[in-house]
Formats: C-alpha cells, sequence, structure tokens
C-alpha cells in the first residue's frame, strides 16, 4: 500500500499518523488547503505542519496554493446563496478532487483524509465523496473513522507545543466561530447550539436587520 494522506493541519495529523503507524501503515502527507484564510493563518497552519513531519520522520507533500479572491469566488458560485453548503458544494470537493488527481499522478494506489479526524467536519459526506472519488481515479479509499482518537490527537498536539487552530480554515468559518463566541447568550436564548450552520442564519438575519 502506498498512501497519499490529505492532512488539513498538523493537531488533526497526530493521531491519524499515530494510528496507521500502528496498523503499520506509513503515509505520505498531502498538504492543499487554499481553503484556510487570512494569509498569516495559512503561513501558521502551514509552516506548523512542516515542522511535526519533520519532527515524526514522515514525509510530507506541499501543494501551495493561496488565493483569497478565487476561493471566495468560486465558493459564492457553488454555494450560490446558501452559504452554509459551502464546505460541500465546493470546499471539500476541491482539495479531495486535488489529492486524488497528485496520487494518481504520483503512483499512489491509496488515499485518505484527516478530515476523518474532526469531530466537526462533515464526516460521512467526506467519506462518501472521497470513495467515490477514489472510484474515479482507480484508486483504493482508505476509510478509517479517526474521531475515536480525538481527545487523544487533541491532548498530544496541545504538549507537543503545536499551533491550534481556533476555526475551520476560511474566512466565513472564522466569522461563524467568532459570532458564536460572542453570542452565546443569543444561543441559548433561542435553544440553538453554536454550530456554524446555526452561525450562519443568525448572521445572516442579523445582517437584514
Amino acid at each position: 500500500m502506498k498512501l497519499l494522506l490529505h492532512t488539513c493541519c498538523a493537531p488533526c495529523s497526530v493521531y491519524c499518523i499515530k494510528s496507521l503507524r500502528d496498523e503499520n501503515i506509513e503515509p505520505t502527507l498531502f498538504f492543499y488547503n487554499p481553503n484556510i484564510h487570512p494569509m498569516q493563518e495559512y503561513i501558521a497552519r502551514r509552516d506548523c505542519l512542516k515542522v511535526y513531519a519533520n519532527k515524526v520522520n514522515v514525509s510530507l507533500i506541499v501543494e501551495d496554493e493561496y488565493g483569497l479572491d478565487e476561493f471566495v469566488c468560486n465558493i459564492n458560485k457553488s454555494a450560490l446563496d446558501d452559504l452554509s453548503k459551502r464546505c460541500e458544494a465546493y470546499c471539500y470537493p476541491l482539495r479531495l478532487r486535488k489529492l486524488c488527481e497528485y496520487a494518481k499522478a504520483n503512483n499512489f494506489d491509496t488515499v485518505s483524509t484527516t478530515l476523518l479526524y474532526s469531530i466537526y467536519q462533515k464526516h460521512d459526506f467526506i467519506a462518501k465523496l472521497l470513495e467515490e472519488l477514489a472510484t474515479e481515479y482507480n484508486l483504493t479509499f482508505l476509510y478509517r473513522d479517526f474521531r475515536e482518537g480525538w481527545r487523544y490527537g487533541q491532548d498530544e498536539a496541545r504538549a507537543a507545543g503545536l499551533y491550534m487552530q481556533k476555526y475551520c480554515g476560511c474566512v466565513y468559518s472564522e466569522e461563524e466561530s467568532t459570532f458564536a463566541k460572542n453570542n452565546k447568550k443569543l444561543f441559548k436564548e433561542l435553544n440553538l447550539k453554536p454550530t456554524n450552520e446555526n452561525a450562519r442564519r443568525l448572521i445572516e438575519e442579523t445582517t437584514k436587520n
């Protein structure tokens, strides 16, 4: 097996690398995340991953692409009038298709992603999408529910002094995260969970008013 593991950041990689190595599977990390904004956030996550990959002696491929204007324009085209659907409509497909394209062109036979580690991502959608893309590119999708190691990975990442991001990646998720933190009382009054979807809806309602 020659595994190319799409990697969103260092903290999300900790448990994934460990658990794969426990199975005697050695991944090659693949960083391609043009969804991360602003520039200083992108650099912080990319460079932290470089340092961590070197520390744990794992191969890392960086497809260095940052483009706020292009990303926002394409998000608006893909998600149309519902930005809460932007992840499924554009962000996941963009990154995971790039993963499969690179894997196919560079003699990898298997793909997976650390997005399957996060308890905040749309796990089932990601798994189904990557399985479909892997089939399209004649690759094998290695599915693992890395969420079982969420707490371990977070604790180890903090102990290692890794940069711990405060939101998913894009400017929209940063806005939603900040809004949710600053309006805890509002969410409680409305009996809503402070999810990105609920935050987006409240942001749009507040803007209209």
